[in-house]
Order: structure tokens, then sequence, then C-alpha cells
């Protein structure tokens, strides 16, 4: 019973896995970003079960060939970053359950310098794909397809003007396809044309679920397999046309039998993808875009009642952490802020800054004695917030700015916002700041004993 408990302890939650996720994210972006003088950047991604042996005798077999390279330093640097992989090999008896990724080679900086790097990991979920390559930049193609959600959704939105398909994964919706129709409407007049206008009118509507039919095979059955490839599929539209089609012998069994909703929108294309997505929001509770939109409307909702359970802005935010108020942290997952810890004479201090700002020289310096301040740290503050969020007994949030409420919370309240526990009187932050303001404007000292509380905001 103790030993289920424990295992039962030591599985991540949902929200470590999030975070988790993002972290993966995060270092696929910088190691796709990265660029080498030669082909000395090695990828290797090692699938579960597999063995370690047979990709140690690989390495030895490339080691041969690469000794044969002309360009001496292009030689030594392939060379070096295939050691580096043995090295970083030998520390693994077997792959891991999830599988091994290990990226090796010199990459060049900025500023034109080169850097070595080697980095590896096991993802957070099975990869299922062996790779070796030495290029000039790092492959993480195998690496992307795992940060898709698990689940992917299909929609067919149709009505009498045309049809769209697409899909949800995550909190990424994809149009697939959609085209337009033309479709006769019923023929008011009579006389012995009526009945030949009847059954073009039909024979028409027939041909066009026909043509629906098809492109749903086209687009939701994986040909390799001949299975869908979506989790289930909604259809929407107006009228009767997405009921006729699921009732219809055209359309494919196995697509019938993952229908999961049908819905009535009142728009087609677009609007309607969107308006059906909302609609189906109990049959996709566990996509991450509704939940996404479902958050930030609550963030919405406290802010329009104004119940003062909430706050937004980096100073008000860390304000809200430091007083142990905030049940739920919301952060935009590119949030640019930097977070500076400097010091001088015994003295700490932490900037929060935009990159733009990371330039100004001024910031760094004693505004009274004009002495330069050590940084002694200086990490991008979502990351900052990764690491330390549980201290402050609150959960983490990350969010996108591809729903229409995530890009209106990035645009209109800077990309982090906190709900809290309790309101809190922001207008007394701001007295203190005047306060400070007016006793640095006059020479006075402001008191500070240096920890980590001691922060200036800039905006």
């Amino acid at each position: 019973m103790s030993q289920n408990k424990a295992k039962a302890d030591e599985e991540p939650s949902e929200e470590e896995k999030a975070i988790n996720q993002w972290r993966i994210k995060k270092l696929i972006q910088r190691l796709q970003e990265a660029r080498g003088a030669g082909t000395s950047m090695i990828s290797l991604i090692i699938p579960p079960k597999d063995q370690v042996s047979r990709y140690g005798k690989m390495l030895a077999d490339e080691f041969g060939t690469a000794s044969n390279i002309k360009n001496r330093v292009n030689r030594l640097s392939v060379l070096s970053a295939i050691t580096s992989t043995q090295h970083k090999l030998k520390l693994y008896p077997r792959v891991p359950p999830n599988g091994l990724v290990i990226y090796c080679g010199t990459v060049l900086t900025e500023d034109g310098k080169e850097k070595k790097v080697n980095i590896d990991f096991e993802p957070h979920k099975p990869v299922n794909t062996s790779l070796y390559l030495c290029d000039s930049r790092f492959h993480t193609e195998p690496l992307n397809e795992l940060l898709e959600s698990d689940q992917k959704f299909g929609f067919i939105v149709m009505d009498g003007n045309g049809c769209l398909y697409g899909t949800l994964s995550g909190n990424t919706r994809t149009v697939l396809y959609k085209f337009m129709v033309d479709l006769p409407k019923k023929h008011g007049r009579g006389g012995q044309s009526a009945l030949r206008f009847a059954r073009l009118r039909l024979e028409k509507r027939h041909n066009y679920l026909r043509k629906c039919a098809e492109l749903a095979v086209t687009y939701f059955i994986n040909p390799q397999d001949s299975r869908p490839n979506v989790s289930g599929l909604i259809l929407a539209g107006l009228a009767e046309f997405k009921i006729d089609l699921s009732q219809s012998d055209m359309f494919d069994q196995r697509l019938q039998r993952i229908v999961v909703k049908i819905v009535d929108t009142s728009y087609g294309f677009e609007n309607g993808f969107n308006q059906a997505i909302d609609l189906s929001r109990e049959t996709l509770k566990n996509v991450k875009f509704l939940q996404e939109k479902g958050l930030i409307s609550q963030f919405f909702s406290e802010i329009a009642q104004d119940t003062g359970r909430y706050c937004f802005g980096v100073r008000d935010c860390l304000f809200a952490l430091e007083s142990s108020a905030v049940h739920t942290l919301i952060v935009y997952e590119n949030l640019e802020t930097i977070r500076v810890k400097m010091s001088l004479n015994g003295t700490d201090k932490v900037l929060n800054i935009t990159p733009a700002q990371e330039s100004n020289a001024a910031l760094f310096k004693d505004p009274e004695t004009g002495q330069d301040y050590e940084i002694k740290e200086k990490v991008p503050l979502i990351e900052w917030f990764a690491e330390n969020y549980k201290g402050f007994g609150c959960s983490l949030q990350f969010v996108t700015d591809k729903s229409q409420e995530g890009s209106q919370f990035v645009k209109g309240f800077g990309g982090i916002g906190c709900l809290l526990r309790y309101s809190l009187d922001m207008q007394t932050l701001d007295a203190e700041d005047i306060a400070k303001e007016k006793a640095a404007a006059g020479g006075g000292g402001s008191g500070s004993e240096g920890d980590d509380s001691d922060y200036d905001f800039i905006y």
C-alpha cells in the first residue's frame, strides 16, 4: 500500500507536466536557432528499448570516417563533437523509458565567437524516431512532434455556401481546406419544368455531399495505416447538411464511428469553426485551447466584477507573490522580461527590464555614487517563475496569444496576471514607491537591507 502511495507521489501533476513541456519547447527553440561554422553539430535521438552499445559502435565508426575530412578546422570540430557525444553516451547504461536525446557541437554566438554545446535529456513523452545527423544545425523535427497534444480533433463545418475542414490540437487551430459551392434554391414556379428543376437541385446537393465525404477521407484518414488521424470528429454548420452527411452511406464508416458531436452554428467557414469549438466545450474539455480560454475568461470576469482578487503587471504580481496572496499565476509563454540581480557594497538590487532596456548602462549604476553594480544573476523572468512558483504557494499556468482572449491578455495586460486568494491594496504599494522616489531625490537613505524584496521595476 505504501509503495503504491509512493509511486503516486512521484508521478508529476498535470501542472508540472505542462511546465516540463514548456521547458523542452524553449530548449528546442534555442537549438533551432543555433548555427555552426561547419558540419560539426551532432543530433542523436535514440528510441526506447534500443541498445546503447549499438550507437556507441556507430559513433566509433563515424569517428574513423570523420578522420578523413580534408579541412583541418572542420575535422577537429567534428572529431571533438563525436568524442563529447561518446562521453555522454557512456553515462547511460541503458536507454531511458522515453528514449534519449543528445545534441553536441560547436555553435556560433551573436558576437561571432564559438561556443561548445553539449545537451542530453530524456523527452517528456516516448520518441519513436532513430536519428543520427552531423550537420551545420541541430535537427529537432522529431521533438516538435512530441510537443503536439496527444488529442487532435477534426472539424467539418458545412452549409449551403461551402465546407471547411479543420483540426484543433492543444491550443492550435488549423484550417486544412475550404471550398465554396453554388447550390440552386427551391424553384417557386410550377409547370412542366418543376420536377426537372427539383431533380437538378437534389442531384447537386447529392454531389455536394459526395464531395464533402470524399474530402473528409482525404484529410482525416491516414493513408499509411488507413485509420483516422484524429481522436474525434465534430460536424457543424447551418441547416441539415451536417446531419445528412452523418447519415449518408457515402460517409466513410471509419469516420462515422469517431463522430463525437453534431452542433448547430449560426455561421459557416472560419466563424462557424470558432463557434463550433465553443459549442463543443464539454466534449473537448481536456483540450488546452479551451482550458486556456476558460482561465483567461475567469481573469477578465474578476476585472469586470471589480472583485479586487486580481492583479496584473510585473510589479503588482511580484508584490502579490511576496504577500502569499496569489492562487494562480498566469504568464504568457513568450514573456520577454529579464530579471537582473545586482549587488553593490553588500546591498542587493533586483531589476525587471525588457531586452531593449538591457543596453541602457544607466540602469546598472548607483544613481548617488555613479558606481557600477556587480551583476550576480541574469535570467528570463518566466524561467525564474518556473523555478520558484512553488515557494509562493501558488499554481503556474502558461498561456499563448493564439486565442482572442490570449491576444487581449498579452496586448492589454502585459502577458502577466494573477488570480488572488483575497484582495490586496495596491495603492499602498504605489504610495511606498512615491515615498522612495522622494527620499532618493532628497538624498536620504532608503533603509533597504538589500534582500530580494527590494525590487526596482522599469517600464
